[in-house]
């Protein structure tokens, strides 16, 4: 299996879209907290026509909220970026705090193991960890990834 990472933020649907039939994607997995972008810009990656598009492309959808930070997780990382005078969608990096918490409340506590099994189980070859964030360390989707790769030793490719 092949794991891929991919956000939305910068890309327009047919490039988001694009991305995705050229990696071959057959397993798309959502695992933002809540399924819903703001604004008519990205309102494609809104969990019901998301999943729409993904059905026409013959691409399986998973939503995994036990990947997802909680909200008090989420609001650490805000902190950090009104301090950092930063917005969401211009993030560079997660905060350390962020990480931390995101690792020892969500990662530690997830069964990788019984995921892993059921995405086999499935037939996924190349699967895809979507979040909303354009950079990869911008989002803990990255840190998902790490995870699986340390575990079962599959390459990750951002794309």
């Amino acid at each position: 299996m092949k794991i891929y990472t991919i956000g939305v933020y910068n890309s327009t649907e047919q490039e988001f879209f694009e991305k995705l039939v050229a990696s071959q994607i057959d397993t798309f997995c959502d695992i933002r907290q809540r399924r819903g972008v703001r604004g008519s810009k990205y309102a494609f990656a809104n969990s019901l026509r998301l999943q729409k598009k993904l059905a026409e492309l013959k691409i399986k959808y998973l939503y995994e909220p036990g990947l997802a930070p909680t909200s008090e997780i989420r609001s650490l990382q805000k902190e950090v970026d009104l301090k950092l005078g930063e917005q969401k969608k211009d993030r560079q990096h997660l905060g350390s705090v962020f990480v931390q918490e995101f690792n020892n409340r969500i990662l530690s506590n997830f069964n990788f193991t019984r995921f892993n099994s059921a995405l086999i189980a499935e037939g996924a070859d190349k699967v895809v960890f979507f979040c909303v964030e354009e950079l990869p360390g911008a989002c803990h989707r990255s840190l998902v990834a790490n995870k699986i790769k340390s575990e079962f030793m599959y390459d990750v490719k951002h794309l």
